[in-house]
This record gives C-alpha cells, structure tokens and sequence, in this order.
C-alpha cells in the first residue's frame, strides 16, 4: 500500500520544472507510505514517476519503487495488494521467468510485459497503478474492480497528464485549476459524497472502478473491464447457497491475510467484522489483534458486545474511547487529512489512528457486508418508494401538485426529499437516492449557486447515472449500494482516513472472485432479512451478534453539534435553505466549506 503519482508530457517544452512538481506530488503523499520512497524522470526528460512505499511484502529493498523491467522498457508506480501474485508468479516461473523479489510488483511488471492490458483481468485485488513504456513513450494506467484504490488525474491544454493517489496532491502541486464543479457539488449536497468520475474541481477527474486509461502524447483513451453484474441462478438451492458462500468468505479471507506484517480486524459488535475473526480463526490463523472504539453513548456503544466477542475467539484485543471533547481534539487532525469532503469517515480516522499507534500496519474491515448480504434498511424500503411513486405518478396533476408543496413546504428534510422524488418518474435510482438523501433537490440547488457563487441556471446535473437490469428489484438495490454508496463513499473515505496514518486496510467481502459466486445466488437467499444467508454461511457467529439490532458503526454526531461542538453547527444551520436541518445536512455543509477554505 502507497502513494503513487506521475507526470506525462507530450515533449520536453510541456514538461518545465518536472522535478519539482514532481516532488510535490511525493511530498504531500509521504503519510501513505512512510517506509519508503522514490523518484525517477525518464531518459527524455518528460516522464516521471514517483512513489511513497508502506512495506507489506517483501520488506527488503528489493520492492523499491518506481520499478523497472530487466530491460528497463517499462517502469510502474503500484499501490495496493495483489491477492494472488504467487500463483500469477509460479504460471510465469514456468515460462521461465526468473524474479529478482518477493514482491507483488514485480509480477504485477513482468505481467504487463508478457500479456499487455489484458493482464487486468489476472489480477485479484486491490490496486491502482502506472506503467511506462520508454519504447512506445506511452503509459497505461488501472483501477481495481471495485475502486478500493483511488487514482485521480488532471489534463492541461497543453497534453500533459498528472496523476496521483489522492486529489489534494494534485491540488498542492498547483497541477489541476481550483476552479469548483457546481454539478459535482450539487451531487454531492444531494448524496453526502462526491460521484465518480468527478471531483468538486472542474480540471481534476478520478478514473472509475474497473477502468483502464492509456495516455500517448495524442489523447487519452478509458476502457471499462469489469462492473458488478448480477445473474442469479435459479437452480441454487437454499443448501447450496450457504456452502457456495462458506467456501467464497473462506478463500477470500485466506487471500486478504497474504502479508509478511502481522495483520489485525476492526472489531464492531456487528455480524460482519464478527463473521471475519471466525472466518480467520477458522483458516488456522492465531494471535489476532482487534481493534474498537467506544463513545459516550449507550445507545451506539458497541464495545460491550467487541469484548465479549473478542474473549470468545481469543483474540488480543484493543479499545480507545472517545467523548465530545475529545472528539473536539482529532477533528483538526481530521480535517487536515480529508481529500473530498463526504458525511462520513471521522470514524475510520479515529480507528485508524488507533490500531496505527499500536504498531499495526495492515487490518481488515467487514466493509461490503451489508451490501452484498442485505444489511441496510434501503432493501426493503427502497423498492417500496419506488412502487409508491409509481402510483403517485399514474395522476400527473397529483404528483406535480404535490410533490412541489411537500418539496417546498415539508415540515421534515425527509418529506421534502420526498417531495422531489414525487415530482420525477419514478425509478429505482431516483428511489434509493431519495431515501438515501441529504438535500431534496430543490435546497441542494440553492446551496450549489450560493457556494460556486453562479445563477441557477447555470447548475446541471450532468453526472452520469447508473442503470441496472435485474430480475429482483432487492439485487438492484445491492448494485446501487455497491457501486454508489459504498464505492464513492465507505471505500473512499477508508482509504484516505487509514492511509493518512500510513494503515494499509483489507476488505475481503469487496472481492472480485467472490462477488461473482455471490451474484449467482437468488435474491431469495442472498438477501434474507437480518443477512441470514452470511450468519449460515458462518454459523460460528455467537447468538449475542447475531441477534442484535442493527447499529452500525458511527459516532454520536448529533449529540456532539448540540453540546461540544453547538457554536459551529448552528451558525452552519442559519446558512440552510430549509427548516429544521439535520445533523447530516449540518455536517454535510461543514465538511463541503472546511474543504473550500
């Protein structure tokens, strides 16, 4: 896991102080990879690459980045794991190959070398990385199925290209304008996070998950390779289903605990950090370290039930707690490290920081367990706003009429948002945007022309949709959950807050392979309420998990902006367009404004 960044330019003219933007970029990413680093301009003066290393295999300077080939045609910047290099490494030994490391980079090179950009569909794992071609003067850039790792690049009139792992080097390396993107602002004052391929900067964009991009000095060209796609067998019995999962989860965990550092789990009180120390457990692995943090409210305190289930699987466990004032402290710290503004990820930092100060360098996440199993409350709801929207929407006169009352005139945020969605043909899309919501449309365009300072007029939602066919509206609902909620928010917000303590963080159940044995389960299995088909699947899982409500792991926002934190958050509240604002909508603001300066 690393920092990685380069510069492209068409000839050595576009490619003035390269070094030092070079630097830069280096610079401000050094908290991703504190163990190492390197720098290398190419021969002709108009390439560079360069890296910020957290040694995780391989910890020998051997795995030294950027790499060259034998040859020294190509050289890579890597970031991230790849799952299953050792078997990719043995199918290339028998070609004859031989390896100078240990390293999951150099196969990753030698990979690229034999079998071109196809070699994308080889890998299984986390990743985002460069590679140039010195015989070509091309290079050829890819992001991990899922998007776990980021990968953000800008383009100047003048055809050159920067990339990076995070925007905000870019962005201190003067290498993108700082001019806003009012529809990527409106989208996320809509959502709560910022939709690929956007940024809130009109000059910076972020390739999308499963996306490749190949530069030459005449242009750039995206490929897309892979998106989650459900095709649910009907033969799959409920039997099949738990033993097709138990040996997915199983391969998937043994394949996230590769590493020559010790590797530890956030442990929440939930089922599906709880299902991955069984999980380990069951694979042969011992001395697990887990990690929790409690607050200063019952009601989200899930560090009773972490400590409990901690003793049973006999694991070390570790916990921090955090109260309003404390919280007051790290949020400077916080803010500090925020690459894109979005409602969450205070928690992974705290978490982060945590297990981080206690030596550890590598943990897992239960991350994409709600998503994949039917966790969240929007499996059910969803598809039922959907439908009453369709019925309001079959009395055009009723549903404008309405729609625009409760849109304008909603007691609640939720009414109003309601109120929006009424106004529009109905659509899963436009369902789960509504019950996932922060702003109605309405508000978040006020708020778009109020920050980017430009008329309403001028402010279009532009940003591409997703469309996704399905025979079960649940699994469109899993689609949306992955590939918006947990890809442009959960996933984003994990890799820059642990990465920002120079954490490397795993989630198994956000696995190609095994994604592609769940998505040949029905809906009726997958998606039993209370993810009975994951607690089946790992029976190991103790009934005080297992029968608990739902929580979720998040801190007592609401509490705080009403105590510790009141003076902010309600001069943030007076700014909204809408009554009764929410803690969301206030953080939301908060975070959008930090981010602008």
């Amino acid at each position: 896991m690393c920092g990685i960044a380069g510069i492209f330019a068409p000839s050595p003219q576009e490619a003035t102080n390269l070094e030092e933007k070079l630097r830069r970029l280096q610079t401000s990413q050094r908290h991703r990879g504190p163990d190492d680093e390197g720098l290398w301009i190419a021969p002709k003066g108009r390439t560079g690459l360069v890296h910020t290393r957290l040694s995780i295999l391989d910890l020998s300077p051997a795995g030294h980045q950027p790499m060259h080939s034998p040859d020294g045609r190509y050289t890579i910047s890597f970031n991230g794991e790849i799952y299953n290099f050792r078997e990719l490494r043995a199918e290339l030994e028998r070609d004859g190959i031989f390896f100078h490391s240990n390293s999951d980079t150099e196969v990753l090179l030698t990979l690229y070398a034999k079998r071109g950009q196809a070699m994308v569909r080889d890998l299984r794992g986390m990743f985002a990385f460069a590679i140039w071609d010195e015989q070509t003067q091309t290079a050829f850039l890819a992001r991990d199925p899922f998007g776990i790792k980021p990968l953000y690049f800008s383009k100047a009139s003048d055809g050159s290209f920067a990339f990076a792992s995070e925007l905000s080097a870019l962005r201190a390396a003067s290498l993108c304008g700082t001019a806003l993107n009012p529809a990527a602002i409106l989208r996320y004052l809509r959502m709560g996070t910022v939709a690929e391929p956007h940024t809130l900067l009109l000059e910076a964009q972020c390739l999308p998950a499963g996306t490749t991009l190949e530069w030459t000095p005449s242009g750039t060209k995206t490929t897309s390779y892979w998106r989650p796609q459900f095709q649910p067998n009907p033969a799959i019995d409920r039997n099949e289903a738990i033993a097709h999962t138990r040996e997915a989860l199983l391969d998937s965990v043994r394949h996230h605990f590769i590493s020559d550092v010790p590797v530890g789990i956030f442990l929440s009180g939930g089922i599906d950090s709880t299902a991955l120390l069984a999980l380990a457990k069951e694979t042969g692995r011992s001395d697990i370290a887990t990690f929790s943090v409690g607050v200063d409210d019952e009601s989200l305190d899930e560090t009773g039930l972490a400590q409990r289930t901690a003793a049973h699987f006999g694991s070390r466990h570790f916990e921090t707690r955090l109260n309003g004032s404390q919280g007051t402290e790290c949020l400077g710290r916080f803010m500090d490290r925020v690459d894109q503004p979005s409602i969450d990820g205070f928690n992974s930092f705290v978490v982060s920081e945590f297990a981080r100060s206690e030596g550890m360098k590598v943990v897992l996440s239960g991350l994409g367990g709600d998503e994949l199993f039917g966790g969240y409350p929007s499996f059910a709801k969803v598809p039922k706003l959907f439908h009453l929207g369709k019925t309001i929407r079959s009395i055009p006169m009723l549903s404008a009429l309405a729609g625009l009352a409760m849109e304008c005139f909603g007691p609640s945020p939720r009414s109003r948002r309601l109120g929006s969605f009424i106004r529009h043909p109905a659509s899963m899309l436009e369902a789960y945007r509504c019950f996932r919501g922060i702003f109605p449309q309405r508000e978040a365009r006020l708020l778009t022309a109020q920050i980017c300072g430009c008329d309403l007029a001028d402010i279009n939602e532009t940003l591409p949709d997703p469309s996704y066919a399905a025979h079960d509206e649940r699994d469109i609902v899993s689609a949306l959950e992955l590939t918006l909620y947990m890809r442009h928010q959960l996933l984003r917000d994990s890799d820059v807050m642990s990465m920002s303590h120079g954490l490397e963080l795993r989630v198994p159940f956000v696995d190609a392979p095994l994604f592609e044995i769940l998505a040949q389960i029905p809906a009726e299995h997958r998606l039993q309420p209370g993810k009975q088909l994951l607690l089946q699947a790992v029976p190991e899982v103790p009934e005080w998990v297992a029968n608990q409500p739902k929580r979720g792991f998040v801190f007592p926002f609401e509490k705080w902006m009403n105590e510790d934190w009141k003076d902010t958050f309600d001069k943030i509240a007076e700014t909204l367009p809408g009554p009764r604002p929410t803690w969301y909508q206030r953080w939301a603001v908060f975070m959008l404004r930090q981010w602008i300066g």
